[in-house]
């Protein structure tokens, strides 16, 4: 006879949650004839000042056993990993302890052994002693007759008992999985809360998690813009100069060529130079290669040369910064600059790049005609989502009338 798939799948569960349950019976005592010593020996002798210590001497060395014990119990019966909390500091000093101390609560691990040990014990035995039960009363057909002829006949009856533990041993069976899988899951719960991370220790570490695979990201998208660089720089750039250098030739070794296609030349090298500039412009305003070589210093030098407006520039660094703060920090300038030329009609601007302790605070400032909002979906907005990118801060002042002020500030500690 073919077993029904949820009757199966029931009577797994069960299987795997008693025997989880069963195996933590003796971890969950293990800590009881301690404090139970202690307690007898004190009542005796009334000397706390040998028995105290020695009682917190085996918690302490008891502990760490307990857990690693129960983290191979919830990870190969029921498949939970509970994870380990933070090593202890290499150095230990004031400080370090104290911080480890704040992140690890290790008195929550000594809690539950010592503490909730015994009453996890108890829920334990009481479902083994209910699936112990379910058993003998629905086999009792079977194992009465095990049972001497006086006492089967005085205490069971085939009409009457039987048949009452046998249903009772069915129905207690019947219960038996969700009763042990409501404990199991609260054992679960208190092991997850206590023996593992706190949900503060959780977030942070999930904090600096999604931190680190943040900044992997800025990385690979900065390596494939200078990767994107580099190729227009020694491919595509060099095509165009080979263009306008062939056509040029063209133009100044045939002087026999007809009008018509004299001009169409000159228009193809007119806008192959074109091409050219606005190729350039664009390499630099990827990634230009003295901002890798030489620093923010040497770049903004170079971009403040070729804007169109003068440009006052003024840089204070007491070191390089990250490559990712360097690019972002001028990525920024680079726009300010190129808005207040294009948009605002600026007669003059001004750039501060200062690092203030861990912060590169860079500020861009124009006479134009300002009016300019970050909130509008212009150009701004993607400014203020690099700034983002990094934890910093972006901010924009421009009144109708100018003048027009853009402020970044960069985390750049290492």
């Amino acid at each position: 006879m073919k077993i029904p798939a949820g009757l199966s799948r029931a009577v797994i569960r069960a299987r795997r949650d008693t025997g989880f349950l069963a195996a933590g019976v003796l971890p969950h005592l293990a800590l009881v004839p301690v404090w139970a010593w202690a307690a007898v020996t004190a009542a005796r002798t009334e000397n706390w000042l040998l028995t105290g210590p020695v009682s917190a001497a085996l918690v302490l060395l008891g502990t760490p056993v307990l857990t690693a014990v129960q983290r191979v119990r919830y990870r190969a019966l029921i498949g939970v990993d509970v994870p380990r909390l933070a090593p202890p500091p290499e150095q230990w000093t004031w400080s370090s302890t104290v911080r480890w101390l704040a992140a690890t609560r290790p008195w929550r691990k000594i809690g539950y052994h010592l503490l909730l040990g015994p009453l996890l014990a108890l829920l334990e035995l009481l479902v083994l002693a209910l699936a112990a039960a379910g058993l003998a009363g629905a086999l009792a057909y079977a194992w009465s007759w095990a049972l001497p002829t006086e006492i089967r006949q005085h205490w069971f009856g085939y009409l009457t008992q039987l048949p009452a533990y046998t249903a009772a041993g069915l129905l207690l069976l019947c219960a038996l999985p969700w009763t042990a899988r409501a404990v199991a899951r609260a054992e679960t719960r208190l092991a997850l809360s206590l023996l593992g991370p706190s949900r503060a220790q959780r977030l942070q570490e999930r904090v600096d998690q999604l931190a680190g695979s943040r900044t992997d990201l800025i990385e690979a998208v900065d390596a494939e813009r200078r990767r994107i660089e580099r190729d227009l720089h020694d491919g595509t750039q060099q095509r165009l100069v080979s263009l306008a250098v062939n056509l040029g030739l063209a133009l100044a070794t045939r002087p026999d060529l007809p009008s018509d296609a004299r001009e169409v030349l000159a228009k193809a090298h007119l806008e192959a130079k074109e091409a050219i500039s606005e190729l350039d412009d664009l390499v630099r305003g990827l990634h230009p290669a003295v901002l890798e070589d030489r620093g923010l210093d040497a770049a903004l030098s170079g971009l403040a040369a070729r804007t169109p407006l003068p440009v006052r520039l003024r840089v204070d660094l007491e070191e390089r910064v990250a490559p990712n703060v360097e690019s972002v920090a001028y990525f920024v300038i680079s726009e300010a600059l190129t808005n207040a030329t294009k948009h605002a009609n600026a007669m003059r601007a001004e750039v501060t790049v200062r690092q203030i302790g861990e912060v590169l605070r860079v500020r861009v400032t124009d006479n134009g005609l300002g009016g300019a909002d970050a909130a509008t979906g212009t150009g701004l907005t993607g400014l203020a989502k690099r700034v983002g990118s990094l934890d910093g801060t972006f901010h924009v002042s421009s009144p109708v009338g100018g003048p027009t002020t853009v402020t970044a500030e960069l985390p750049c500690a290492r």
